[in-house]
């Protein structure tokens, strides 16, 4: 009954938003940690000490929780924004039964991209289709407008069917050749 650690594999997932990692249990022990840490000055942001009467949740930051299960440890992340992005280690500690183990299980890198970049550039981008739609509209505007105008200047240049000169007679004006 030596204290066995588990060679299945850290198993990382992302689901609904979250970054579960999960690490199965090590067999045969009856005290141990699991630890968290962020960045390379390994910095621990999440914890769980477990032993046969109790189990202890530590989280040093808002947006790590941890969950148990007899078989595995998971470390949930939640709501994480582009500060979030470095390594990740996980550490495991065994206390009980001696002697005590401490080793590292495995560093994963963690990119997260910005949700503020994403909706910036929707943004944008529909903005530039707005203005692109505006200018085309006033342009489309101005065109009808010229060529309004110009059709009621050549109206007001052909000749009156009936002028003042001959107001009896209603004579055809002779056709203006158009260069």
């Amino acid at each position: 009954d030596q204290p066995h650690v588990s060679d299945a594999q850290v198993m990382v997932e992302f689901e609904n938003g979250n970054f579960n990692f999960t690490f199965p249990n090590p067999k045969n022990v009856s005290e141990f940690s699991m630890i968290l840490f962020k960045g390379t000055e390994k910095k621990e942001i999440c914890a769980l000490h477990l032993s046969e009467e109790r189990v202890i949740p530590k989280s040093n930051v808002t947006y790590c929780q941890t969950q148990n299960s007899k078989t595995s440890t998971t470390f949930i992340l939640k709501n994480l924004e582009r500060q979030h992005i470095d390594v990740y280690t996980y550490d495991l500690k065994i206390f009980l039964p001696p002697p005590y183990i401490d080793c590292c299980l495995k560093e994963t890198y963690l990119y997260v991209q910005d949700k503020e970049d994403c909706f910036s550039l929707g943004l944008m981008s529909w903005i530039i289709i707005g203005l692109i739609i505006f200018t085309i509209s006033c342009l489309c505007f101005v065109a009808a407008c010229c060529l309004r105008n110009k059709n009621q200047k050549c109206e007001s240049n052909s000749h009156e069917y009936n002028s003042e000169y001959m107001p009896m007679a209603a004579v055809n004006a002779a056709k203006k050749t158009r260069i």
